[in-house]
């Protein structure tokens, strides 16, 4: 069967977002893995697909991490093989240490990390030092750096003056080559407006998707936003490509990875991928869109 054909008839009966692994039988023919892209300005090549570690998460777990190590393993092996040498953790997440696992098996110079520091107290997350939180990082990834490290989940537009401490602190570890490239995720308006423009930003994790789900925006203003980050130069990854598991029809799967890989503004998407068949429909579909 040809990609195509396959595109068109074999996906309709795959698992949507939100299956697991256990069960779960698949045929399929291979195609070529996912490719890699230059992340803007920052001097990065990454693969155009990283494999998200965050699903509905939060309090140190995730989808992806409730599947257990040995099932977590097996599937970002999976997905390395399919050239998603990319993975997209944070603190949060409770992933590093999965990750960790995974980086015993596969070259970590072939691989790209990216984690995200949580810069606001709460009761199962208290915060601390940067350097503090690098070390530790660190320790549970098994990772003397990282390629990408992100203030999470940014929510107003003063964030350039309230988290000073962990911007200045991030710019002295990359100095030290801790860190490659540092930026922000963002989950609001103002704190994306802001990042576009901030030299510190080398790279902006946004909400991008063309239903306009859960996103900063319409779909029309965040993509104009995000093009004034590419034009000065930052890596843009797209996040909730599938508005966060709420458009996983096969057609709605289908449109949003087009939409996504269409754009130039759009340089990589991070997709929170929690089964074998789930990687596999996603690198079929991407690479035979580009």
């Amino acid at each position: 069967m040809n990609r195509r054909k396959f595109l068109q008839t074999g996906l309709a009966g795959a698992a949507v977002l939100g299956a697991g692994l256990a069960g779960l039988s698949y045929n399929r023919t291979v195609h070529a893995g996912i490719d890699k892209v230059r992340l803007g300005s920052t001097g990065l090549f990454v693969p155009r697909v990283a494999m998200g570690t965050g699903s509905i998460g939060g309090r140190r777990e995730s989808n992806q991490t409730r599947l257990g190590m040995q099932n977590f393993v097996k599937l970002a092996r999976h997905a390395f093989d399919r050239g998603l040498k990319f993975y997209d953790m944070a603190d949060t997440y409770g992933s590093h240490p999965f990750v960790r696992e995974v980086l015993k098996e596969v070259p970590r110079e072939e691989t790209t990390l990216l984690t995200k520091i949580w810069t606001t107290d709460m009761s199962w997350l208290k915060t601390e030092p940067v350097e503090n939180t690098l070390d530790r990082f660190r320790l549970e990834t098994g990772s003397d750096y990282f390629d990408i490290v992100l203030l999470h989940c940014l929510m107003n537009g003063n964030w350039q003056e309230e988290k000073k401490i962990f911007t200045e602190s991030l710019l002295k570890a990359k100095q030290q080559g801790i860190v490659k490239t540092v930026g922000v995720s963002c989950h609001n308006w103002d704190a994306m407006e802001a990042a576009v423009e901030d030299p510190w930003v080398d790279v902006i994790l946004a909400r991008i998707n063309p239903f306009g789900t859960h996103m900063d925006g319409t779909t029309a203003d965040v993509m104009g936003l995000l093009e004034t980050a590419r034009k000065n130069g930052k890596g843009v990854i797209g996040m909730k490509i599938f508005g966060n598991g709420d458009n996983t029809s096969v057609e709605e799967r289908q449109r949003s990875l087009a939409y996504a890989m269409g754009s130039p503004n759009i340089h990589c998407v991070t997709l929170g991928l929690e089964s074998v068949e789930q990687v596999d429909d996603a690198v079929d579909r991407v690479m035979n869109l580009v």
